[in-house]
């Protein structure tokens, strides 16, 4: 059986965005989470990987535990790992998230 480290390295790996959130895209279960999601719609990226950490409460600390990072959502893109909500925000506002997103 794979280690949790070794599955969220998996998804992370091998999908261009990943958002692990609260929720789902359609259906965010927290602000931050509903928020994260629109910045990414408004950026022009459709299709995000989302993972809802609220079905898997290992998972949930796990990723917290692998980025050293207290809280969700978190952001992903093409394995490097961007940040919560607030630096999405700030990246967003500068115009630098929709050119990491777009770099490929």
């Amino acid at each position: 059986m794979k280690s949790i480290e070794k599955i969220i390295e998996d998804i992370i790996s091998s999908n261009h965005v990943v958002l692990f959130m609260k929720g789902t895209s359609k259906f965010p279960l927290c602000g931050f989470s509903g928020k994260a999601v629109r910045i990414l719609f408004d950026c022009g990226i459709s299709d995000i990987f989302t993972v809802n950490v609220l079905e898997d409460e290992d998972l949930r600390q796990a990723i917290k535990d692998y980025s050293n990072w207290p809280t969700i959502p978190q952001l992903y893109i093409d394995g490097e790992f961007i940040g919560g909500v607030d630096i999405m925000s700030e990246l967003y506002e500068t115009g630098e998230l929709k050119n990491l997103l777009n770099k490929k």
